[in-house]
């Protein structure tokens, strides 16, 4: 699962407007513990011309997100994408319409503050309209009242009916902080035409401080962690599929006592794959190194090694092209398609020799593509094979999705002598509803991102959720898609798999 969520450490609202005597502003006033936050524009209540504003502050642990990147818990920039992430509390009061907000960075440190009052205004402290920050040691105002704000990078939100979210991409203000081009002092959020001579009253979100788990402000990172291991469905290369489609991505895992590590002594992080076809009896390698297509990690038509690569800790990958006719091992199968393949992970691009480090000798059963009819009423028999009916927040869990064809209709043989086929599907994506109210709690990541795209190696499909994302005392539902590249759509299928997480 390609996804993590930061909440907010520290948030506020800060605002000059009038008090109900319409005489003081609540300039000195702090929102700091309330469990919402607010965003408005009046115009014109306490005489002709007046504005009054009312703006967000929310900070987040940047040094956490930092700390995961360092232990490769996300990837490294460029890979990942961050969004912020708001969530609108309805109110009974007047809801503005087709407007933006502009969020942006705080450009000095301020103080959260204890204030609770967001009606009168009762609550003195810092941060506020005027002040940034107070202590022992004095109090800190803004340069500008209202809060100071970098000009750059600025992000916008908009709103057509007022009630929507914010889901915003704050990628490029996340990784300056991470990398130290700025200091993290959070966002600003306030509308973008504040001097419009119009009201726009009033927008909420939830607060830190809110009871609500799934309404937090929080940054998530997204990226896709999808692995896709072809060595259960390696095809040959065909004038059927473009070249991209033609490659194969094989897979190494270095389990060394049950744990994932590294190989030690590469350089760079890279070894070769070769592909070999079997002895007369496929029990092992034989002859010669395959020539292989270039594409993915063969730079030159007919080099007998693929170049691999670390994926992450333990994991390695390659992808290569493979042409059927492969008469490379004449000996064998001269001019016809192997049935058989071994792939051999290595450090020596001499073949397999006197002295050379052989790491994994894999196999490979391939298939040849084939031009067939389409059913686009294809569906789904799918089960999750190692479901437990509750998990504990402290654990990451991996499930094995179970995936044939619902019309499977093998012969008496087959049914008598074998398991039916689970099927590799390309492209599938999973999402976690809480079963109460069917809030998505973590939605389908089909968009760019691909956050919650399926994996999958020679056993079917799976994939893991991180269970101190979802909150205890709840039971919750697995539901998937799967993207049908003729019709080029997503269809979501109604199986539903229920659990619950506990403390």
């Amino acid at each position: 699962m390609g996804i993590k969520r930061y909440t907010a450490d520290a948030d506020n609202t800060i605002t000059n407007a009038f008090k109900s005597n319409l005489t003081t502003t609540a300039t000195g006033s702090n929102m700091g513990l309330s469990d919402s936050l607010e965003v408005f524009r009046i115009y014109g209540q306490e005489s002709s011309g007046s504005s009054e504003l009312s703006r967000v502050l929310v900070q987040f642990p940047i040094s956490d997100i930092s700390a995961d990147r360092t232990a490769g818990t996300i990837p490294s920039s460029g890979s990942v994408s961050f969004y912020l992430r708001m969530f609108n509390a309805k109110h009974p009061f007047t809801l503005p319409r087709n407007y933006n907000m502009i969020v942006s960075a705080v450009s000095q440190s301020w103080n959260e503050g204890t204030g609770l009052d967001m009606e009168d205004y009762s609550d003195i402290g810092a941060s506020n309209w005027v002040q940034a920050a107070s202590s022992s040691a004095g109090i800190t105002n803004w340069t500008s009242a209202g809060g100071d704000y970098h000009a750059l990078p600025r992000f916008t939100a908009s709103f057509d009916d007022g009630t929507e979210n914010i889901d915003l991409d704050v990628s490029e203000l996340v990784e300056q902080w991470i990398d130290g081009r700025k200091e993290n002092y959070g966002f600003g959020v306030f509308l973008e035409n504040e001097t419009s001579p119009s009201s726009s009253y009033t927008k909420k979100f939830f607060a830190r401080g809110s009871e609500f788990f799934f309404r937090r402000p929080v940054i998530e990172a997204r990226w896709n962690s999808a692995t896709k291991d072809n060595r259960g469905n390696f095809f040959y290369s065909s004038s059927l599929a473009p070249a991209g489609d033609n490659l194969n991505t094989l897979y190494l895992y270095n389990f060394v006592r049950g744990r994932l590590v590294d190989i030690p002594g590469l350089q760079s992080d890279k070894l070769l794959v070769s592909l070999y076809s079997g002895s007369t009896d496929n029990t092992t390698t034989s002859g010669s190194a395959l020539a292989l297509s270039v594409g993915g990690g063969v730079v030159t038509a007919g080099h007998l090694n693929a170049t691999g690569s670390k994926v992450s800790t333990g994991i390695y990958s390659c992808s290569l092209a493979l042409t059927a006719a492969n008469d490379n091992n004449t000996g064998f199968y001269p001019g016809v398609n192997i049935t058989k393949l071994f792939d051999v992970w290595h450090t020596s691009s001499a073949g397999i020799s006197v002295g050379q480090t052989v790491f994994y000798t894999g196999t490979i059963e391939p298939q040849s593509l084939q031009a067939s009819s389409y059913n686009p009423y294809s569906r789904y028999v799918m089960n999750i094979t190692n479901l437990r009916d509750r998990y504990y927040r402290n654990e990451t869990a991996q499930f094995r999705l179970y995936t044939r064809n619902k019309d499977w209709q093998p012969t008496i043989y087959v049914k008598a002598s074998a398991v039916p086929e689970n099927l590799i599907i390309e492209s599938g994506s999973f999402k976690v509803v809480r079963l109460v109210d069917n809030l998505d709690v973590i939605a389908f990541g089909t968009g760019s991102d691909k956050h919650t795209e399926l994996s999958y190696d020679t056993s079917g499909s799976y994939f893991e959720v991180n269970m101190n994302m979802l909150e205890a005392g709840y039971a919750y539902g697995i539901k998937f898609a799967f993207y049908d590249d003729v019709a080029q759509s997503w269809n979501e299928y109604p199986d539903i798999f229920k659990f619950r997480v506990e403390e």
